[in-house]
């Protein structure tokens, strides 16, 4: 399941120094991998201290994390929509994410330079905002004067759907509001799924900060968390030069160290990866034994049959029915033959709803 999830933001915000954190993010997960794909895109582990366990337990000869992929996006500039800086490509590149990260600087530093003038995070947000509302506008307007037509003169109830739903959009981003504002039911997002709209994407804002504020924030961040309130949009606090110190340490006593000193019980590169995770709407579900302890990624509300897909189309095409332990009955017990004497092995059909954290064996035939 390739799923991207974009980091975005102006120029010397701080992108590159917490994507180079997130390329080391091996130190904060366990020694789990990080590879470069290209240049700006890397595969990273998402950090679970559940297969941690399930792996202790089990001491199998692989252990296999889920992951994510993050594309560092070139910086954006003014005019961005018409083409300036390396305008086209960015948008191209967002477009491609599944989800967007927006780095805001929320820090004082003489000595870096602000591509406007000045520190101010909300501005900062607003010009990134306006060029992705602009490319938005003009995909909507196109759509539109497709199907405006057909809505009004013949008998296509799709392309009526469709044309109401691009209007409620056409309003929102005239007023300066992103398309995910906007509320739609499953049959009229359905309609639109093709649309692919930028400001559409969910966001987690990354309010990059100076050690002192990585605790709790400071005004700048107040200034952001007021400006995205009605955003449904997710914020959170990271000090990217510090992540980078902790990158640079050897041991995971060291990097623990330096956490608690700073007063952190988490690094921010590993909170990241989880906010991004969630963000995607996604959850995990675990296969475990001897030979392979293996996390595996699903979107939230997968039945069995589909999970059972991910892990190969057999499985989905054959399937009779799941054996599913919960975690925290397998941690408790120590193993699958203790689970299954005490009776906490469930049977599981074609209808049951997959819940993160699931340790699960599927019986199929081909």
């Amino acid at each position: 399941m390739a799923l991207q999830c974009g980091i975005v933001g102006l120029p010397n915000v701080g992108k590159s120094t917490l994507f180079n954190c997130l390329s080391n993010a091996k130190a904060q997960a366990a020694n789990f991998p990080f590879c470069t794909i290209e240049p700006n895109v890397g595969v990273i582990t998402v950090p679970d201290e559940r297969l941690v366990e399930l792996a202790r337990i089990d001491n199998p000869k692989k252990v296999i994390p889920t992951t994510i992929e993050i594309v560092d996006i070139a910086g954006l500039v003014k005019g961005a929509s018409k083409g300036e800086g390396l305008g086209n490509k960015f948008l191209a590149n967002i477009r491609n994410t599944d989800a967007i990260i927006h780095v805001l600087r929320c820090f004082d530093n003489g000595n870096i330079t602000h591509v406007d003038g000045s520190v101010n995070p909300v501005r900062d947000k607003e010009i990134i905002d306006t060029e992705l509302m602009i490319k938005d506008l003009e995909t909507v307007d196109s759509r539109l004067a497709k199907v405006q037509k057909q809505a009004q003169t013949g008998g296509d109830k799709n392309a009526k759907r469709q044309y109401e739903v691009l209007v409620k959009y056409k309003e929102a981003l005239e007023s300066g509001k992103a398309a995910r504002t906007v509320e739609l039911d499953k049959e009229e997002r359905k309609t639109v799924s093709d649309l692919n709209l930028l400001t559409d994407k969910p966001v987690l804002y990354v309010c990059n900060v100076d050690e002192a504020s990585a605790v709790s924030g400071n005004a700048y961040v107040e200034a952001v968390r007021e400006a995205i309130r009605d955003e449904n949009a997710e914020l959170l606090i990271v000090a990217a030069a510090t992540e980078a110190d902790i990158a640079e340490l050897e041991s995971f006593e060291e990097r623990e160290a330096f956490l608690a000193d700073v007063g952190l019980k988490e690094s921010g590169v590993s909170r990241l990866i989880k906010a991004a995770y969630r963000l995607l709407d996604l959850q995990t579900y675990f296969t475990t034994g001897p030979d392979e302890s293996r996390a595996w990624t699903f979107t939230k509300g997968t039945k069995a049959p589909q999970a059972a897909g991910i892990i190969h189309t057999d499985f989905e095409r054959g399937f009779i029915r799941a054996e599913v332990i919960k975690y925290d009955d397998y941690i408790a017990l120590g193993s699958e033959k203790a689970c299954r004497e005490a009776g906490k092995i469930a049977i599981e059909g074609k209808e049951y709803v997959v819940q993160d954290g699931d340790i699960m064996h599927f019986l199929f035939n081909v």
